[in-house]
């Protein structure tokens, strides 16, 4: 009796009440019904976007094979060199893009925004030009005939004026003109005067290269060399006898 009475008053005592309390707060509610509601909508939620995403997988995986029947009759066509696609998204572009690269073919976006931007094909064996290219990206039509005719055209030209600028001759002109070079430094007139051939001044012994040639023979030349020292050895003589008288 008196064990039941300790353990009595100690279930009585604060502390244990404290305990008890704690541990029943611990313990997990029943849910609300506003929690209820919660998670509820959070399960559909998810099973809507896991839906959403099911269905964007099937769609690209039915595009995809919707594509590539499409390029396999491309290819099998020996008639079709292009295939120009209408106006599409970006993912199926992607798609397409990654269909053609597989299969070999080359392909091309065009369009200058996102609503008008259109896919084409070509086969490898009839590329596009860097013209036919351009073409495409000014949104005009390539037509080949009037292309080789532009080519051509050109072509001539260029050959025209190069055959032109070989038969015409130019007139020899010196590389500068002294009279407008130096005018706005000594005046008009006296740049005139300055680009006139320069006369040879005989007191600085400036002599005309014409005068400087000799006509002479070797002969005469000679002959007047041995004159020459005859005379002076004639006036060295009779000065020596001069002297001596």
């Amino acid at each position: 009796m008196q064990h039941a009475a300790s353990f009595r008053s100690e279930l009585d005592s604060p502390k244990m009440a404290d305990l008890l309390g704690s541990i029943l707060s611990s313990m997990e509610k029943p849910p609300t019904v506003h929690n209820q509601e919660s998670r509820r909508k959070a399960r559909e939620q998810a099973a809507r976007m896991k839906k959403l995403e099911e269905d964007e997988k099937r769609k690209k995986n039915e595009f995809r094979r919707k594509m590539e029947k499409e390029v396999s009759d491309f290819i099998q066509d020996s008639k079709l060199q292009k295939k120009k696609y209408n106006p599409m998204g970006k993912i199926e572009r992607s798609i397409l893009h990654d269909v053609a690269e597989v299969a070999g073919l080359s392909s091309f976006s065009f369009g200058e925004d996102e609503e008008s931007r259109y896919v084409m094909l070509f086969k490898k064996e009839f590329a596009p030009s860097d013209e036919e290219l351009e073409a495409y990206r000014k949104g005009e039509e390539w037509d080949p005939k009037k292309a080789e005719e532009r080519r051509r055209l050109k072509e001539k030209a260029a050959l025209e004026m190069e055959a032109a600028s070989h038969s015409v001759k130019r007139p020899a002109s010196p590389n500068s003109n002294y009279r407008d070079k130096y005018s706005h430094l000594i005046g008009t007139s006296a740049a005139k005067d300055a680009a006139h051939t320069l006369e040879a001044n005989q007191a600085y012994g400036c002599v005309p290269v014409a005068n400087k040639r000799d006509t002479r023979s070797i002969e005469e030349a000679m002959n007047e060399i041995r004159a020459k020292k005859r005379q002076k050895k004639g006036e060295e003589e009779g000065a020596g006898s001069a002297t001596g008288v």
